[in-house]
């Protein structure tokens, strides 16, 4: 059984938050929480009254998430089979159970297709791919004891792609199917999962890209792709005034503990973002229905999208 159609993609992605009701204190284990978009994660359900395992790499940054109240850190690369095995033993042993995880931890590679090389993609994937797969399968006895929650932060990136983000978008498209196949398979446990998909808010992945582009224009200054390299590194200049992402949280959060989560929550700072991402979306559901035996015409396309949106809340 499909667990969305591309009709329940678009209702899902336009439709707004409900407020969510007060909630019994609960342990989450949220992945990459030394910044951005982690961070504001963190930060946020430890006010609420939960209790934070916050995944870090660093020392400094470790000592920094230890002093917030209601978290404990723990060292944890979602690369590092080791790491994963102590970090379920620690909550293992700290006897609160589990009852959420956030696969935040990402990375981004930015670069031509026919010019990343491979050590760079590849090092994407074991982040933003395996990192995930990883995460989840070690604490899924955890989650399914809890009948938890499995929240993954996607990214509009893994419904629209374009030049220089290839990497970077076939590893959040990689997600979203990993989403959708998960969601059916915890199902049956009562596990509930939820795609969170943001668009450009602050975070160090901005910074990093930028500075990637920076080092890929000075290795190769011949490059076919120059011209959109520079006018990437102009567009991306006004990331460290980019909005915060405390909305990303809030969805987040929503998805942990609200009832009734969403499958995908979009959330973009501005409504163009929303408009292109939805756009993108929609052209896809018309080159599906292109050139075979079973297209629909437009009445028929419209009565697929009202009943997505009444199943969709």
């Amino acid at each position: 059984m499909l667990r969305l159609s591309a009709f329940s993609l678009l209702a899902a992605l336009a439709l707004p938050l409900a407020a969510q009701p007060a909630v019994t204190p609960q342990a989450v284990l949220v992945t990459g929480a030394s910044s951005g978009i982690g961070r504001k994660i963190t930060e946020l359900l430890a006010r609420q009254g939960h209790f934070v395992y916050a995944g870090a790499r660093k020392p400094e940054d470790l000592a920094a998430l230890n002093a917030i109240k209601n978290v404990q850190a723990v060292k944890l690369d979602v690369t590092s089979p080791a790491d994963i095995a102590a970090a379920v033993e620690t909550i293992r042993k700290a006897g609160r159970g589990l009852y959420g995880v956030v696969n935040n931890a990402g990375v981004a590679v930015v670069a031509p297709l026919i010019e990343v090389e491979e050590k760079d993609l590849a090092f994407l994937f074991d982040v933003n791919v395996y990192g995930p797969y990883r995460i989840t399968k070690a604490f899924a006895p955890m989650l399914i004891a809890s009948k938890g929650r499995v929240t993954t932060i996607s990214s509009i990136s893994g419904i629209l792609s374009g030049p220089l983000f290839g990497p970077y978008s076939m590893s959040k498209h990689a997600i979203e199917a990993y989403g959708d196949a998960l969601a059916v398979e915890m199902s049956r446990f009562g596990v509930k999962v939820s795609l969170i998909e943001p668009g450009n808010y602050r975070s160090d992945i901005g910074r990093n890209t930028v500075t990637q582009i920076e080092t890929a224009i000075a290795r190769n200054p011949t490059s076919p792709y120059l011209a959109e390299m520079q006018r990437m590194v102009t567009a991306m200049a006004g990331y460290e005034t980019a909005a915060e992402p405390d909305l990303v949280a809030e969805a987040a959060a929503h998805a942990l503990f609200d009832p009734e989560p969403k499958m995908r929550y979009m959330v973009v700072p501005v409504a163009r973002q929303a408009e292109v991402t939805i756009r993108k979306a929609i052209e896809e559901v018309v080159q599906l229905n292109q050139r075979h035996a079973f297209t629909y015409d437009r009445d028929a396309l419209v009565r697929m999208l009202d009943s997505a949106l009444v199943r969709v809340k």
